[in-house]
């Protein structure tokens, strides 16, 4: 049922997004706050990161991550009412104080501080930003991706499957930057 909503969703933005439009168009699909846990765990969040969202959406991923382990959370999306309602929920959570939200194109957004950089995007908004993130991260940063993969010239360093509470297969991704440039 899941995956029929999102190609629903994927097809009325497609036709929604403006022709020649650089930016990475998605729908909004939240990720469950279980999804999120095992995000950061996969990646190894500690109090010392520095978590960037790259489509943040209502916020979740950089709360949780200030919520439960300290670490400082940036989120960035093009949506200004998104941005908005994670500033309010990160109000309401208590960490506005170690997150920041900006109304950004990722594509042309500087993250080049990321510690984790986490996703929640579709294949293609993946292969797109691939040569930005190898680009910009310093070795041993991390990346996790919920559901998509960076294609099969750079294949996961680790992939983590499981199944939620309430009966979902999910396939979290997991790269470690190396400072090796991918094409």
């Amino acid at each position: 049922m899941q995956i029929r909503l999102l190609a629903v969703a994927v097809l009325g933005l497609l036709a929604a997004a403006p022709r020649g439009s650089a930016q990475i168009r998605v729908p909004y699909v939240p990720s469950p706050a279980e999804v999120v846990d095992r995000m950061l765990v996969v990646a190894g969040v500690s109090k010392d990161d520095i978590v960037y969202d790259l489509g943040s959406g209502d916020g979740r991923i950089p709360i949780a991550a200030a919520k439960k382990y300290g670490a400082r959370g940036i989120g960035l999306d093009i949506d200004p009412l998104k941005i908005a309602e994670s500033r309010a929920n990160a109000r309401a959570a208590g960490v506005e104080r170690l997150v920041e939200f900006r109304e950004q194109d990722v594509l042309t957004a500087d993250f080049s501080d990321a510690t984790v950089v986490t996703l929640y995007l579709l294949a293609s908004a993946n292969a797109q930003l691939r040569p930005i993130i190898t680009k910009q991260l310093k070795p041993g940063a991390r990346v996790v991706s919920h559901a998509f993969s960076m294609g099969p010239t750079w294949p996961a360093d680790k992939v983590d499957r499981f199944t939620t509470s309430t009966g979902d297969e999910i396939t979290i991704y997991l790269w470690k930057a190396d400072g090796k440039i991918r094409p």
